[in-house]
C-alpha cells in the first residue's frame, strides 16, 4: 500500500530524466520516505490533461490540481530547492546543472541564470517570486506542456 523513493527511481523515464529526483522528491510529504496511494494520485493528478469540457466548471468549487496555476505551483516547486518561495541565482544554476550535466561551461551556465534572473527579476531583489515566474510563463501552454494522458 505504500511506494518507496527506490520505486519511483526504478522507473526509467524517471531515473533517466535529469530532473528525475526532485520530480520524485514532489510526491513525498517533507520529511516523509514513503507514500501512499492517496498521495501518489495527488501528486499525479499535477499532470492530467484540462479537458475542454473542465474548462466551463462551477468556478465557486475548489481549483482543481490539474488547473493552470498548480500546475505553476508545482514546476515552481522544483526550482525552489531551499523553499523560500523564490528562485535564487544558485538555485536556477543547481537545476540547470542537472538538466544540462557538463555539457556547458559553468560560464555558460552562469550567464544563462544572469540572463534569466534579469529578465524575470522585477522586484530587483536578484531572485524570481512565483508572481514574477508566472509574468515569464503567460505566454507558454503549460496545460498542455505539463500534462500525461494515463488512458486513451
Amino acid at each position: 500500500g505504500l511506494h518507496s523513493r527506490e520505486d519511483f527511481q526504478r522507473i526509467p523515464e524517471l531515473a533517466i530524466n535529469p530532473l528525475g529526483d526532485r520530480i520524485i522528491n514532489a510526491f513525498f510529504p517533507e520529511g516523509e520516505d514513503q507514500v501512499n496511494f492517496r498521495g501518489f494520485m495527488r501528486t499525479l493528478a499535477h499532470f492530467r490533461p484540462i479537458e475542454d469540457n473542465e474548462k466551463s466548471k462551477d468556478q465557486n468549487g475548489p481549483e482543481p490540481l490539474n488547473s493552470r496555476s498548480n500546475k505553476l505551483h508545482f514546476a515552481f516547486r522544483l526550482y525552489d530547492l531551499d523553499k523560500d518561495d523564490k528562485i535564487s541565482r544558485d538555485e536556477l544554476l543547481q537545476v540547470l546543472r542537472m538538466m544540462v550535466g557538463v555539457n556547458i561551461s559553468d560560464e555558460q551556465l552562469g550567464s544563462i541564470a544572469d540572463r534569466t534572473i534579469q529578465e524575470a527579476d522585477q522586484d530587483g531583489d536578484s531572485a524570481i517570486s512565483f508572481a514574477e515566474f508566472v509574468k515569464v510563463l503567460e505566454k507558454v501552454d503549460v496545460e498542455q506542456k505539463m500534462s500525461i494522458r494515463f488512458l486513451h
